[in-house]
């Protein structure tokens, strides 16, 4: 019999943190037992304003307690990556999640959620090898195998993941899909600064000029999408000639896919993605774009 709950586990009027996966799965278990939907919002903190349009998406959602999980997973870094500096503004996040009336934020250590001598993981297939898998090998082995934790803690009933982050939302679909997690994953749309600039917790590391030279990736990603109905060829050339006029960019990939991420179709439905590094920090960002449906 679930034990009812208390103050220290859950409270409708103020956000409450769990750092145990098993009290918090004896949590939400509680709060579905008493007819609650869970939203699960998962997160490395560090949040933005694109996180609150994550969470937002997420209350909307009918009848739902939103968790926001905050949690820099070791396991997607790369030994020469960001781990040890990915900014990490716990405190500010919490208030975050409170002005947004989020329900639970879990926030575990890395010991509770990899136990001495894991060794099981989730391979992403394929996929996980192109894109930012060439760049970043075994990236998306990490970021699965920690939603597959998420999932397996939290068992959401819906689970809210931006759209910049395209090829990591593909996979997560698939691995729902494939392995019968029963959670609806849900897409939103990137959110962006004023000038295009896609919205990431490592936009501050950018100085003022990178953060200037930064913008050409959205602008590239609009010019490509501006002359879409010419075709693939177009589209590919009007952003590389974007992004070729701003020597502080170096790219790592600029490619046109379909919405699954497997080669683009002659006309309709593509998916322009373009990764590159400004100074130290490197970015990523993508935009749909309808191919071939006539001249602009």
């Amino acid at each position: 019999m679930t034990k009812p709950l208390t103050k220290d586990d859950y409270s409708p009027h103020d956000v409450t943190v769990h750092r145990d996966p098993d009290r918090l799965r004896r949590v939400v278990r509680a709060l579905r037992g008493a007819g609650r939907n869970i939203a699960l919002v998962p997160t490395m903190g560090a949040l933005h304003a694109g996180h609150r349009k994550l969470i937002r998406e997420a209350k909307v959602m009918q009848n739902t307690v939103v968790v926001v999980s905050i949690f820099v997973n070791p396991t997607q870094f790369g030994p020469n990556e960001d781990l040890d500096r990915y900014p990490r503004t716990f405190e500010s996040d919490v208030d975050m999640c409170r002005e947004e009336g989020v329900g639970l934020v879990f926030a575990p250590n890395a010991e509770d959620m990899y136990l001495p001598g894991s060794t099981v993981t989730v391979s992403p297939g394929p996929l996980g090898d192109e894109l930012e898998g060439a760049v970043r090998p075994g990236h998306f082995a990490g970021v699965l195998t920690v939603v597959a934790k998420l999932f397996n803690i939290v068992e959401p009933t819906y689970a809210v993941f931006g759209e910049k982050d395209y090829q990591q939302l593909t996979l997560i679909h698939r691995m729902a899909r494939d392995l019968n997690f029963p959670v609806a994953v849900v897409g939103v749309p990137t959110v962006r600064e004023a000038d295009g600039l896609a919205l990431s917790s490592r936009n501050r590391y950018l100085s003022e000029e990178e953060r200037l030279a930064a913008t050409t990736l959205s602008a590239a990603l609009t010019a490509g999408a501006h002359v879409s109905g010419q075709g693939a060829e177009a589209v590919l050339k009007a952003a590389s000639d974007v992004l070729a006029a701003e020597p502080r960019v170096s790219v790592d990939y600029l490619e046109l896919r379909a919405p699954d991420l497997g080669p683009a179709p002659e006309n309709g439905d593509g998916r322009l993605l373009v990764a590159a590094r400004v100074g130290t920090t490197r970015l990523i960002d993508n935009a749909p774009v309808l191919l071939g449906t006539g001249d602009e």
